[in-house]
């Protein structure tokens, strides 16, 4: 993989590949169980009978339990549907709280206990026809046409909820609720049912298994896979394109084309469906995007808040001519991703693992900041900020499919290999760990002794003694002498976040595009310093591991 120019920023066999599923959060309040959900409920309706006053209740108002939620010091907290006289009520929805029997909060919008006539003046066909003015474009169809009360505003009015698909040309997705007053045939309400235009899709991934991943819904049977929820970051079949030269790149995306579903389910587990690899994709390069905006606060490449397209099914040229898909690639000219689907011949899985995405989309972050150069020193900077920031996106995730550690692209490669281990990359014969006298020689870079991928190295096992310190990973087959190059085994590591947080400030504030391994080492203990203050533990921690890759 490049980082400044617009040549593909490769990973091939030297790829660096990670893991990630964003956990969710702890809760105070979590779902029960059946019998103990339904124990919930029953005590709350006896505490809603009796607290209808609370409730800006009528006597006429019924109450359906939707759900429950228990504290662990045993609050419930139950949600309940309203109606009126068999009418759903809009806006009319509370969650009881209460604790050991006893009421303790009522949450609820509805702001009086008056009720209106539920006799109309207007007919339902004439709503349909207020709601169709409207909407801006062709009615293709009325998909509900019901009596309500509407009580999202001062009072309670009665109400025609319309439901309308078309054309709308100022709806995101021409399927729009509306509701109107039954007396005056005034709109009271309009709303795009895809909101954002948002949709949860159901995508059942190569690697990951099941997965919720979030779609575009066009209309009810028409779902793109764009993520409106993170910059519509969208997932194109490149159909076996080229990923080579700008021209065979231009030719690639111009006839490449968006992946779409009809019932918003999309692949089978397997590479017979074409989606499937397309769902690993828009699910790692999601992840990615969380991980740099929830610990970074970056929305977006750029940090600009805009997505990127991802290219599946590409192919990548070989020294040879030939082509592969064991490959991946981030290419700035045209702010895309490109995966290929792996290569039997070369035992590599689809190259769609999650930390591909960390990988490929911190090539773009580098090519918005530092702009390091992909060759010297700055090339192994370039890549190893890659496989850093791939690697943390894989703990990020914490999928227990693809656990984090710090090797790169074992979920791709069967019998427990991995493209690169970064606490110990020259175990490819190739790579370096410690930094030599004279440091990284340009002319070498770009497949020669010299390439990113090989001095990537020791950018990579500075990272692991910062955060791990001198501890052998399990079933590495090392030991802590072999850890270091100085003989310094004593290392006590920071951890992933404050180390994550130092690296960044310094590629996004420090780096330049040609910056050495040694400024490297001053920038990041300027970062250190500004974050953690001058000969902290942090500062002191950092300053210990670059001296055990030999870099002073």
């Amino acid at each position: 993989m490049t980082s400044h120019s617009n040549a593909p920023r490769r990973l091939g066999l030297a790829l660096a590949v990670a893991a990630i599923v964003a956990a969710p959060a702890a809760s105070a309040a979590q779902p029960v169980q059946a019998g103990a959900r339904a124990l919930a409920m029953d005590q709350a309706r006896g505490l809603v009978a009796s607290h209808l006053s609370a409730l800006q209740g009528d006597a006429q108002d019924r109450f359906e339990a939707r759900d429950a939620l228990v504290d662990a010091d045993g609050t419930e907290h139950v949600r309940f549907d309203r109606r009126y006289r068999g009418l759903r009520m809009i806006g009319g929805d509370v969650v009881v709280k209460s604790q050991r029997g006893q009421l303790r909060s009522a949450l609820l919008t509805l702001r009086s206990t008056q009720r209106p006539s539920l006799t109309p003046r207007l007919s339902a066909d004439a709503a349909a026809v207020e709601a169709g003015a409207r909407f801006a474009g062709r009615v293709d169809k009325v998909y509900s046409n019901e009596l309500v009360v509407y009580a999202r505003g001062k009072q309670p009015l009665l109400a025609y909820e319309v439901t309308l698909q078309g054309a709308d040309t100022r709806a995101h997705s021409g399927l729009v609720k509306y509701y109107v007053d039954a007396a005056s045939g005034k709109v009271l309400d309009a709303q795009d049912l895809i909101q954002t235009a948002a949709a949860t899709g159901a995508g059942k991934s190569f690697y990951y298994g099941d997965l919720s991943i979030s779609t575009d819904q066009k209309s009810a049977t028409k779902f793109d896979l764009i993520d409106t929820t993170r910059g519509s970051g969208s997932v194109y079949d490149a159909k076996g394109g080229v990923v080579s030269g700008l021209f065979d790149i231009f030719s690639t995306t111009s006839s490449a084309t968006l992946f779409t579903d009809t019932d918003n389910t999309w692949g089978n587990n397997a590479v017979s469906d074409r989606a499937t690899l397309a769902v690993d994709i828009h699910y790692g390069v999601g992840v990615t995007w969380d991980y740099y905006k929830n610990v970074h606060g970056r929305s977006g490449l750029a940090g600009d808040g805009k997505g990127v397209k991802s290219y599946a099914h590409t192919n990548f040229k070989t020294s040879t001519g030939a082509t592969t898909g064991a490959n991946a690639a981030y290419v700035d000219l045209v702010k895309s991703m490109f995966y290929g689907d792996g290569d039997a011949s070369r035992n590599v899985g689809p190259v769609v693992g999650l930390d591909v995405a960390g990988h490929e989309m911190t090539h773009g972050v580098t090519a918005a900041t530092s702009k390091l150069a992909y060759s010297g020193d700055a090339g192994g900077l370039n890549e190893a900020s890659s496989d850093i920031f791939g690697t943390l996106v894989e703990f990020y995730a914490n999928n227990a499919r693809d656990p984090g550690d710090y090797r790169i692209g074992e979920v791709m490669r069967a019998n427990g290999a991995a493209f690169r281990d970064m606490y110990n990359q020259a175990v490819d014969g190739k790579s370096f760990n410690c930094y030599p006298a004279g440091g990284f020689d340009p002319s070498q870079g770009a497949g020669g002794a010299h390439d990113p991928h090989y001095t990537s190295g020791v950018g990579n096992r500075l990272a692991y003694l910062a955060i791990e310190g001198a501890t052998v990973p399990a079933g590495s087959g090392l030991t802590q002498a072999q850890l270091v190059c100085n003989g310094d085994t004593g290392i006590a590591g920071m951890g992933r976040d404050k180390f994550g947080k130092i690296w960044y400030r310094a590629l996004t504030a420090k780096f330049t595009s040609n910056t050495t391994y040694p400024q490297a080492r001053a920038a990041t203990l300027a970062a250190a310093t500004e974050l953690y203050g001058a000969n902290s533990a942090e500062y002191n921690t950092l300053a210990r591991a670059w001296s055990a890759v030999n870099v002073n």
